[in-house]
């Protein structure tokens, strides 16, 4: 296993309870997080060695986040201290047909404000073997569109493997400006995770109207358009409500689809880092060398069980995740 180093935003979540709306809230859990950092704590609970780079306030919120990836064992040795605030976000969390809501205040952030890789190169990719980011860090800003594509780029002189989610967010960019940028980014990419909506509005794809089923038909059109990537991978989630989740897991590679059992969760503790979950169950398998059925169950299971606890992160280790996928009832474990 080789050293996994994320990179991206970490910002303060300040979350309502269910039975409260933002407007009536006087008091916040509070929480760390964000989609590569979400990552990192899961694959460093999987015995990984990773490392997280961002940019931080030097405060007592930059201290706290730091505090916060070494209590999981996330190697912080790439985290930078400077610019004046911690980017944050406001969850109102949803309950049965109420869904849940999120207010950005994540302007002029440290991380958000940088305009140049500030890290020096050699020390950041010192034995790295695989970066993920995701689409949410070229989104953040014009300099963090520019300063992703040159992160990449060096990433792949170093001949260092790229891990790329698609994470499109609405709030922080349009269809078109991330078109622009994936088109230049996807060439460089090893292992992606994307779906029938990325395919459709990111990658121009012409919606399916034939016998096939969704998964594999935008699957074969993903990879004729980018041969280089070798793995694809998604989940497909039915939502009952806002609380009763159907989720499942797939996974492509050389024209083989892969797919998990469905796990039916409720009620959902938490969703938020659930695909950030799933992402770091396929990393591992990847990894590890696990043949696919064993990496899209893991993943599938990791990001079920995700969902049962409150937090960013996921907080189970291999042994626990795998005994997950193989039980068939809720007994007690004793």
């Amino acid at each position: 296993m080789g050293r996994v180093l994320t990179l991206g935003e970490v910002m303060l979540r300040l979350s309502t309870k269910t039975d409260t709306r933002l407007s009536e809230c006087k008091q916040f859990q509070v929480n760390y997080g964000g989609s590569e950092a979400n990552v990192a704590v899961s694959l460093s609970n999987f015995n990984h060695d990773v490392s997280f780079a961002s940019k931080i306030p030097d405060n007592a919120l930059g201290l706290a986040v730091k505090k916060h990836f070494q209590h999981f064992g996330v190697v912080t040795d790439d985290l930078l201290f400077g610019g004046f605030r911690l980017g944050c976000y406001f969850l109102e969390d949803g309950i049965g047909e109420r869904t849940s809501s999120v207010i950005y205040d994540r302007a002029n952030s440290s991380f958000a404000e940088m305009n140049t890789l500030e890290w020096s190169m050699e020390n950041l990719f010192n034995n790295v073997d695989l970066l993920h980011i995701s689409g949410i860090t070229p989104a953040i800003s014009s300099s963090w569109t520019m300063l992703t594509l040159q992160l990449v780029e060096e990433a792949k002189r170093r001949k260092v493997k790229i891990s790329f989610d698609f994470n499109y967010r609405a709030k922080l960019w349009s269809h078109s400006k991330a078109k622009k940028v994936l088109k230049k980014l996807l060439p460089l990419v090893d292992y992606c995770s994307a779906g029938k909506l990325d395919a459709i509005h990111l990658l121009d794809i012409e919606e399916n109207k034939t016998k096939q089923d969704d998964i594999r038909y935008y699957y074969e059109k993903m990879s004729k358009l980018y041969p280089n990537i070798k793995v694809f991978y998604s989940t497909l989630r039915e939502i009952k409500s806002t609380s009763r989740n159907y989720l499942t897991g797939f996974m492509w590679n050389e024209g083989i689809l892969y797919t998990s059992k469905k796990h039916y969760i409720t009620p959902i503790v938490d969703r938020v880092g659930g695909g950030d979950a799933f992402s770091a169950g396929i990393l591992h398998g990847l990894l590890t060398d696990r043949d696919f059925d064993y990496t899209v169950s893991f993943a599938t299971a990791a990001s079920a069980l995700k969902h049962t606890i409150y937090g960013d992160c996921n907080q189970f280790s291999v042994q626990e995740i795998e005994e997950f996928m193989n039980r068939t009832d809720q007994r007690i474990m004793r």
